[in-house]
């Protein structure tokens, strides 16, 4: 098992830019495809990027395709997703989130993550 905290969240202007980061405990981080899946109010959770358990493999969605990248540093245990260009349609709670069992490739499918952190707050403003 695996316990994920995220930071990095804030307030920012559209246009600008924020850097999330989650932190994983546990020896098997390198194990876990790895995900950013947004919750905005009243929306369902929407599946953002992933990337695979070597780094070899990213997936986004098309909203955020160009704009934000996932990266993962194995030796620290740290996943990051770098968001540029942002938009006021980018306010949600990001969630960091582990891929479980049987799963173990890079996927777009929100059900496939079976760990999550509690979440940070996005805001960007018109």
């Amino acid at each position: 098992q695996v316990q994920l905290v995220e930071s990095g969240g804030g307030l920012v202007q559209a246009g600008g830019s924020l850097r999330l980061s989650c932190a994983a405990s546990g020896r098997t981080f390198s194990s876990y495809a790895m995900a950013w899946v947004r919750e905005a109010p009243g929306e369902e959770r929407e599946f953002v990027a992933a990337i695979s358990r070597s780094e070899g493999s990213t997936v986004y969605a098309d909203s955020v395709k160009g704009r934000f990248t996932i990266s993962r540093d194995n030796a620290k245990n740290i996943v990051y997703l770098q968001m540029n260009s942002l938009k006021s349609e980018d306010t949600a709670v990001y969630y960091c989130a582990a891929q479980g069992p049987p799963y173990y490739r890079v996927s777009k499918t929100v059900a496939e993550y079976a760990y999550w952190g509690q979440g940070t707050q996005v805001t960007v403003s018109s």
